[in-house]
């Protein structure tokens, strides 16, 4: 499995906790999800990693770490800003974003930025 492929995966692990994050994956961010990959070019790994989170009944906090974890080995990426718009249409499309979505969001955001400004601080 090359980087990247293991990154695409990566995003539906992160996809799986944007609609794990208000306790129940809903029908519509499960349509949203397909709608969203039926042209991606790695739209296939990524459902097969949100199914497979989904039906092991992952725990959110263990992916959502197993996420950041990888994405920190990764490195900076431009996929990234993919990776967020893909976790808002998720999020939106029940009932819009609510709390526990927006932490997901969020925390995604600022938990990458710090890492890669302190590896960007160690090269100083």
């Amino acid at each position: 499995m090359t980087d990247q492929e293991k990154l695409y995966e990566t995003l539906g692990e992160l996809l799986f906790c944007v609609a794990k994050a208000d306790g129940i994956i809903q029908d519509e961010e499960k349509e949203s999800l397909k709608e969203l990959l039926k042209n991606h070019p790695w739209g296939s790994e990524i459902q097969w990693s949100f199914n497979y989170e989904e039906s092991k009944n992952a725990s959110l906090e263990e992916t959502y770490q197993k996420v950041i974890n990888f994405c920190k080995h990764y490195g900076p990426a431009q996929e990234y800003t993919e990776f967020i718009d893909a976790m808002n249409v998720i999020a939106q499309s029940s009932n819009g974003i609510d709390a526990n979505e927006s932490k997901v969001i969020n925390s995604f955001s600022k938990d990458l930025m710090e890492r890669f400004h302190k590896d960007i601080e160690k090269l100083n």
